[in-house]
Formats: structure tokens, sequence, C-alpha cells
């Protein structure tokens, strides 16, 4: 059988990885937008956290299997259709991520300084759509709409010293445009309280912990806590009980000397709703945001916020929205739920359309870190391998598989990357890298990575 995943991310490489292991038949091409491979692993995880991107070493291993094969810089919708595909293949598995954010939908977001996470992640992380960004951080105050984890990795890369970024694999000019930042207070708000935030308790330390920086959190938004968690799950129990502790914390604990060394800080908001974001006198830029203070009906994960009628001002230059991605349909041929973001599906089998599958954000919606994606990936990997060995699919009639495909990309004027093509530029990255003490200098223009493959 002849299988197809759209999207190289770690949806599409675990979806291929698992249908390679169980089936000892079947070959996996991976078609991606861009030259290089990876997505979210590359342009999502924060560069601080290498240890996340370790998956990357079973990615490769999976792209190096004689029965599997990897064509970058085609764009599934446009270079070849999702109906090309189904002719050229026994099944298809679509894993394209998440190309759009959710709007706040208030007067003022789009002033100038009011960025997306997904912008200003894929910013610093050298996404090619968002290389020529320029966030403006001339401002004292930053405020972060959202408290998840993403919202975390931000107000982490705008507070940390320059000397721990310099390690990683964060882009030049976001390095430089960072060297110059005047950002010392970082706010993060969110629409309910205490125990609904989304982050992770290990994200919650890191922060804590962040040299330089120190958290200001309010006792208040903390008191009866402690009872109300008493039978939650250990993980919120844990998390929440590591909040009570930094708020209630005296400045006294830790040495003066420390405290004043602190130049910047950084602090959760709770039960605060975005009202509208407020323009400087020439209506250009950003100067506060208004928020609408919410009460909370109901408790736990379905706690709905309410807003109160009060409202509150508060001074910011620069407004990052974390509220969620969202998900764009890629070709009016594949059944799309809009109001959900979602391809309609049941454990990855796209409904109504035989031999289409779906994984990843698409199939579940823009949640999730990667071993939740790992598991959902083998779920769909099952069903493709469950129709493949109870004859769903048709695998007597011989599909052609990329050869097929290769024609329509040349007849569109398309050259595809392959996976040794990448490797050259990954070396060429890491080598760029090495000279500047860094594990990699990622290239964030594609017409340069393509030169350097002499495309």
């Amino acid at each position: 059988p002849h299988v197809c995943v759209v999207g190289s991310g770690p949806a599409g490489f675990y979806t291929a990885q698992h249908i390679l292991k169980h089936h000892g038949g079947a070959r996996v091409d991976i078609f991606e937008k861009l030259p290089v491979p990876f997505g979210l692993v590359r342009f999502g995880v924060a560069p601080d956290h290498p240890e996340v991107k370790n998956v990357i070493n079973a990615f490769t291993q999976t792209a190096r299997s004689e029965r599997c094969a990897y064509y970058g810089n085609v764009s599934v919708g446009r270079d070849v259709t999702v109906a090309e595909l189904r002719q050229a293949y026994h099944a298809v598995v679509l894993s394209w991520s998440a190309e759009d954010n959710r709007v706040l939908g208030i007067p003022g977001e789009n002033l100038s300084g009011v960025y997306s996470a997904r912008a200003f992640v894929g910013w610093y992380n050298g996404l090619p759509e968002n290389r020529d960004l320029k966030p403006d951080l001339s401002c004292e105050t930053a405020l972060i709409l959202g408290h998840g984890n993403v919202a975390l990795d931000i107000a982490r890369i705008l507070l940390s010293p320059l000397h721990l970024l310099r390690k990683t694999d964060i882009t030049d000019g976001s390095l430089a445009a960072l060297a110059c930042s005047k950002v010392k207070r970082v706010w993060l708000v969110g629409r309910r309280g205490p125990l609904q935030v989304a982050f992770t308790i290990k994200e919650l330390r890191e922060m804590i912990n962040l040299p330089g920086a120190r958290p200001v959190l309010n006792p208040a938004d903390f008191t009866g806590l402690e009872n109300a968690i008493k039978d939650a799950p250990r993980p919120r129990k844990r998390l929440t009980e590591l909040m009570i502790k930094t708020a209630l914390e005296k400045p006294g604990v830790k040495p003066m000397e420390a405290q004043a060394a602190a130049p910047r800080e950084w602090g959760l908001k709770f039960q605060r709703s975005p009202q509208e974001v407020l323009p400087t006198a020439d209506g250009r830029r950003a100067r506060g945001i208004r928020l609408a203070l919410t009460c909370l009906e109901g408790s736990g994960d379905s706690a709905k916020a309410i807003p109160t009628g009060d409202v509150e001002e508060v001074e910011c230059g620069l407004v990052l929205s974390s509220i969620g991605y969202r998900i764009l349909p890629l070709d009016p041929a594949v059944p799309f739920d809009t109001q959900r973001g979602v391809i309609p599906n049941s454990s990855g089998r796209v409904e109504g359309v035989p031999g289409l599958y779906c994984s990843g954000w698409v199939k579940r919606g823009p949640t999730g870190v990667i071993i939740t994606t790992m598991n959902d990936s083998f779920d769909t990997a099952h069903s493709v391998l469950e129709d493949l060995q109870g004859g769903v699919l048709d695998v007597s009639t011989s599909r052609e598989g990329f050869g097929a495909v290769e024609s329509i990309l040349r007849s569109r004027g398309v050259r595809p990357v392959s996976f040794s093509d990448w490797e050259k530029i990954d070396a060429a990255e890491v080598a760029r890298g090495k000279a500047a003490g860094k594990p990699r200098e990622k290239i964030v223009d594609p017409q340069e990575m393509l030169q350097l493959i002499g495309h």
C-alpha cells in the first residue's frame, strides 16, 4: 500500500512511524509546505527547551527508512490537490497545523503593539512567514492574554537574561531585538481563576526560578484555595500549591540583595477579560488595555467567566494574545467543521470520505503537548492499518504514489525538497550556530534555503 501524509510535524511523523512499524510492506510519503520538516517541534517549542526537540532524532530515523520519503516545498491544496493525492495513494492522512490564531474580537486589536502569540513565537523561532514581524519592545510593561504554556513561554523569553538566550537556537534577529528591549514587567491575564489556569507546573516553576525576575502574585487571589483543592487531581493540586506558596512567600524569605537585584518582574492577573486595547493620542499604537472584571459561575474546568460590570485599565505598550490557535481549511474537497476548527472524523477516519484520514490538531483541535499528539497519531495510524487489513482500502489496484504526483508538480513548476536536501540545510544551520556558540542558527528565508541546495 502507498500511503501519503500531509504535514511533517509531530502528528505527521508519528502517524508515518506507526504505519511503517506495523506494516512490513507499506510505503509512506510525507508532504510539507515548507522546505524544512518537523513543524511545531522546530517552530513552536521554546528555544530554551532543547530537550523537547529530541524527538527530531526519532523522526529522522523514520524519514531515512527506505519505505519513507519526504517531499518539502509542496503546498497541498495549491501545488497539488487532495483529490489528486487520493488518486495517487491508497490512503491519505491529513496532519497539517494551525495556520492562524483566534482573534480577540475587540476594538483596538489591530493597533501597532498588538500581536498574536502565534506570530510572536514564529518570529523568535524562525518561522519564515513571521520573519519580518519587528515587534516593538520599547515599552516597560507587556501584557499577555492567556494562562497557558505558550503565554509562559513568551513571558520567559521576554524576561530571560540574554546570556541564557544566546546559548539557544533563537534566531539572530530576535536576539538582537531582545537585547534592545525595554520590557521589564510582564502581566499574564486570564478570564478565570487560579484553579482554571492551563499551564503546567514545570513551566510555572521555571518562571518562578528565572534569574533576575521576581514573581508578583496577589495573596488575596489565593485565599481559601487550600480547601478547594483538597480533592483535586494531583497535578492541579501541586500546581495550585506552588502558586499559593509563591504568593504568600514574604519578601524577607529571600536575601534582600537577591530581591534588589531582580530588575524585572512578572505576575498573574485573574478574572479579567479584555474589552478594548486603548490607543495612544495619535490613535496608532497601544498604550494600555481595558479589562472587564469577571466572576465565576460553576467550578473546576467548566467554570464560566461572567462580566461583573466593573472594569480596570492597565498601562502596557505591548499586548500579546495567547488565547489559542485556529485551524484553517486546506482544500474545499475536505469536510471541515469551522465552528470547532477540526475535520469531522471518527478515530481519524474522515466522515463520509473513505480512504481519507486525519491526525493531530486538525483531528482534535489545537491543544495538547507532543505526547498527546503521539497517542492521537498512533490512534489514526491504527485506523489506517485496520482498514488495510479489513479490506476497506482496496490494495489490489496499484496506485502510483509519488510517480503520479511528481508529473503534476513538474507541470506546475514545483520542485520538491528531499530529506537529504534538508540534511544539507540542517548542516549549514548547525555550522553557522557553532560559529556563534549556539546549537544552530536557523535560516529564516525559504529562498535562501532553496539556494543553498541548488534549487
